[in-house]
C-alpha cells in the first residue's frame, strides 16, 4: 500500500509539472518545429519520455531543463519523425522569450531561422528566443559550451548572409 500512495504522490508531481511547464516547453518545440501539429507531437513524445523517468527526474535539481534537453534532443536526433526534418516557414510565433527585441525583427528573420540546420536552429532558439545561456544550451544539447559558441556562430553567419541577399 505504500507503493501505491507513493506512486500517486510521483504522478500527481509529474501532473503538476506538466501543468506548470508545458507552456513553455510547448513553445520551445513550436519555435524548434514551426508547425502547431508538430510541436504538440514533439512535446508529447518529450512528456513520455519524461513520465516514464519521473522518479529520477523530480529527484533533479531542474525538471524543466531536462525536459527541455528531451525535446530538443528528439528535434535534433536522426530518430525523431520525418516530418520534423522538413523546413517550414512561419508568419508568427507563440508567446516571446526575451523581451528586449522588437517583434517585428523576430518576425522578419523567422523565415531565415526556420530555414537553418536542426542543430543550428536549436542554438538560435534556445539563445535568443528562450534567453538560455551558453552553458545552459550545452547541458540542454549535451556538447560543450565551445560547440555552442561555433554552432551558434555559423547559424549567425547564414543568418547575415540570407538577410543580405534579401534586403
Amino acid at each position: 500500500m505504500h507503493d501505491e500512495a507513493r506512486r500517486g504522490a510521483a504522478e500527481a508531481t509529474y501532473e503538476e509539472f506538466v501543468v506548470a511547464r508545458s507552456p513553455a516547453l510547448y513553445r520551445t518545440a513550436y519555435l524548434l518545429t514551426g508547425q502547431q501539429a508538430d510541436a504538440e507531437d514533439l512535446l508529447q513524445s518529450a512528456l513520455v519520455k519524461v513520465y516514464v523517468g519521473w522518479r529520477k527526474v523530480a529527484a533533479a535539481r531542474s525538471p524543466e531543463a531536462y525536459a527541455r534537453q528531451v525535446l530538443v534532443n528528439s528535434f535534433v536526433s536522426g530518430r525523431r519523425p520525418a516530418r520534423f526534418t522538413r523546413e517550414r516557414l512561419v508568419t508568427s510565433l507563440p508567446d516571446r522569450g526575451a523581451d528586449d527585441v522588437d517583434p517585428t525583427d523576430r518576425l522578419s528573420i523567422w523565415p531565415h531561422v526556420a530555414a537553418l540546420p536542426p542543430r543550428q536552429r536549436a542554438v538560435v532558439v534556445l539563445r535568443y528566443y528562450e534567453s538560455l545561456s551558453e552553458v545552459e544550451i550545452a547541458a540542454t544539447l549535451g556538447c560543450a559550451r565551445g560547440t555552442v559558441k561555433s554552432t551558434a556562430s555559423a547559424a549567425l553567419a547564414t543568418l547575415r548572409t540570407r538577410m543580405g541577399e534579401t534586403s
